[in-house]
């Protein structure tokens, strides 16, 4: 029996700004906009100014940034509620490399402790 294939993607779109998203995690994981903005080829004035909202990152420095922040494109500009984390990533393209018996394995145990924790949810 094959197990679809999961698609890890909270279509609720976050209603927080991308310069607000970059501030708050970048806040978070205690990074000045200097080293934000080295990290991606840019200066940390820059990366102010994208944080004010006073210019908007071109697709190509917010991958950039989203990768040195450690979370998806998508999260960084709002399209997901979902953090995709690098480690996360990192764990879905193993699994993605799995054949397909290997696959259906981890999808019957992702499935269980899903339901495990659904079922605590309701007591």
């Amino acid at each position: 029996m094959r197990v679809p294939s999961y698609t890890l993607i909270n279509r609720k779109p976050n209603k927080m700004k991308i310069g607000k998203q970059i501030a708050d995690l970048r806040k978070n994981k205690n990074m000045s906009r200097e080293v934000l903005g080295q990290q991606v080829g840019t200066s940390g004035a820059v990366i102010g100014r994208y944080e004010r909202e006073e210019i908007t990152p071109s697709v190509e420095m917010a991958n950039k940034i989203a990768g040195a922040l450690g979370v998806s494109l998508d999260y960084l500009v709002g399209n997901t509620d979902l953090e995709l984390t690098d480690n996360l990533m990192k764990r879905i393209k193993e699994v993605a490399k799995m054949n397909d018996k290997d696959k259906d394995y981890v999808y019957t145990l992702i499935d269980a402790f899903i339901a495990k924790t659904k079922l605590q949810g309701l007591v």
